[in-house]
């Protein structure tokens, strides 16, 4: 299996006839799927999400792809396909079509109701093109097949895409659940059948790489909601994604069954149920759904709350019900449901969530003691079996960490495909396919860009830095006036200190040190205030590492009089 050097160049010039793949989100990650197809001069770009922050990234709301390699090129985009409606391959449409809002969107009907809702917040109207399973469209200088594949959403699309360089198969999210709750199932007739015509690279999912065998059917989970519910003495919370309808069908049934009312909470959550109900993919039961503003009219026993935050957010609702600062409350008597699987890196939000319902007297129920959520991607088994079905000519896992993409290679290589076939890559890797074989030829610059409310891309690295040094260490501020003809420090300097120490008071000691230190430098021939701040920094920094064992951000302020 070839692997990236950590030293790629920028790559050389796409060979006539050749095509380029370029990921620029969810190689080496989960989340911010985004993939950029060249050909020809042309560009495809398949799904456009977003990943969410983690604990070490204080301040950020949502992370998006390095739109940096194809800034200048917008007008050589032929189309945007978007393979379903999960955040992290839609969310960062609204950011992408900033750049050029005219760029078609092709996805399935759910889909694109996902994405147009999305984009209306933004105020964009954007050009939709809706397809369907075995549906084949000319995207530009792209022939795209779409394959229906399910997933833990509905209408989830694969897409075989076809140049003159040969078919790439890009999978999407995808697992083989044989009795879905919607009846449709991946087909596996259509991969066959491409597979017969010969796939050239199969780009896919490897999420659930590591885990062997096959994931559970969505249909075991609603017994398993049936009995919770039986249990139940007080009101019901479920947290899942704002966009998993399966689940929410499952609540919704289950609810009708013991004679609940569900109240769905959350701006994304009733926005996304509204359009699947519409559209008929979310079959609501009569007089099951209540408006979250008459919670008061509905008794405790007889109420289910729907809402966001099963990956423990803070400002989702789940997270602020469990700080206690939502205008919902769970207590004694009352359950919470988390019915998502665990997204790697949300581990410690998760369980913090956890405790804290947990101490309010809340059950709560998850999927490390019941089995109330099954993955939406494919495990190794079911990873095997396209493999031997496509028999694919060069393999390149997509959609996971680092160790998901080894493990998906590592079963493309049992599976037949020669190790030397299968390619590695992660954000940024350039990756051709020339005369039938997939290789690595460089690198193209790909970051984080991070979103801060109305900021995008402003906030950098070090900004990050600097506010991990003031949640974990705090900030010293000294202001010090200092005599222009003599050097002399005029009056005591004045030290602001916050998350520092428990009492102001330590810092008088420090303060004769800051003085002399101040004066000797100006004795010394030091009068630019930039230097003295210096000199201030290093004694105060050296003093508070010594003293209190603590690295704070210091800001010192010396000004002449």
């Amino acid at each position: 299996m070839s692997h990236p050097h950590p030293d790629l160049a920028l790559p050389p010039a796409l060979p006539e006839g050749g095509l380029r793949i370029v990921a620029l989100g969810g190689l080496g990650e989960v989340g911010r799927n985004m993939a950029v197809l060249e050909y020809g001069g042309r560009l495809l770009i398949i799904d456009c999400g977003v990943l969410f922050p983690e604990d070490h990234q204080p301040g950020v709301d949502l992370i998006l792809p390095d739109f940096g390699y194809i800034a200048d090129r917008m007008d050589d985009v032929d189309g945007i396909v978007l393979t379903h409606g999960h955040e992290d391959h839609i969310g960062a449409v609204p950011y992408l079509l900033r750049l050029r809002q005219d760029i078609p969107l092709i996805g399935s009907q759910l889909t694109l109701a996902f994405v147009e809702a999305k984009l209306k917040e933004h105020r964009i109207t954007p050009l939709t093109h809706a397809v369907k399973e075995g549906q084949t469209e000319q995207i530009g200088a792209f022939s795209c097949e779409f394959v229906a594949v399910n997933h833990s959403i509905p209408d989830a699309l694969a897409v075989a895409v076809t140049t003159g360089a040969g078919t790439v198969l890009h999978t999407g999210d995808f697992k083989m659940d044989q009795l879905p709750l919607d009846g449709r199932i991946t087909d596996l007739r259509a991969f066959a059948r491409l597979g017969e015509k010969g796939v050239d690279l199969f780009m896919v999912d490897s999420t659930n790489a590591e885990v062997p065998g096959f994931v559970t059917p969505e249909r075991e989970i609603g017994p398993v909601l049936d009995n919770v519910f039986a249990t139940s003495a007080r009101k019901i919370v479920v947290a899942s994604f704002s966009s998993h309808v399966h689940r929410v069908q499952q609540v919704l049934d289950a609810a009708a069954a013991h004679e609940r009312k569900v109240a769905l909470v959350g701006r994304s959550m009733i926005r996304n149920m509204t359009i699947a109900a519409e559209l008929g993919y979310l079959k609501v039961p009569d007089g099951v759904l209540v408006d979250a503003k008459r919670l008061d009219d509905v008794r405790d026993d007889e109420l289910v709350l729907m809402c966001t935050g099963s990956q423990g957010e803070p400002m989702a609702a789940l997270s602020r019900i469990a700080n206690n600062d939502h205008k919902i409350s769970v207590g004694p008597g009352d359950t919470v449901i988390l019915a998502s699987s665990l997204i790697p890196g949300n581990e410690n939000a998760v369980y913090r969530v956890i405790n804290g319902l947990t101490r309010l007297g809340a059950r709560v129920v998850h999927g490390g003691n019941a089995k109330v959520h099954v993955s939406g991607h494919a495990s190794a088994g079911e990873l095997l079996y396209c493999y031997n079905i496509l028999r694919p000519r060069n393999v390149m896992p997509v959609h996971g960490e680092v160790r998901h993409l080894v493990a998906n290679g590592a079963l493309a290589v049992k599976s037949g495909v020669p190790a030397d076939r299968v390619v590695l890559a992660e954000d940024g890797v350039v990756v051709d396919l020339v005369d039938g074989r997939a290789s690595v030829v460089g690198a193209v610059p790909c970051g984080y860009v991070f979103v801060d409310g109305s900021s995008v891309g402003g906030i950098t690295e070090a900004d990050l830095k600097d506010r991990r040094i003031l949640g974990d260490e705090g900030f010293i501020s000294i202001f010090a006036v200092i005599s222009s003809t003599d050097g002399k420090v005029l009056g005591k300097p004045q030290i602001l200190a916050r998350g520092v120490a428990e009492d102001d008071k330590v810092f008088d000691a420090i303060l004769p040190d800051v003085t002399a230190a101040l004066e000797d430098a100006a004795r010394g021939g030091a009068v630019d205030t930039q230097q003295l701040q210096q000199v201030v920094r290093r004694v105060v920094g050296r003093w508070a590492s010594n003293r209190l064992r603590r690295r704070p951000m210091i800001i010192p302020v010396v000004v002449e009089a």
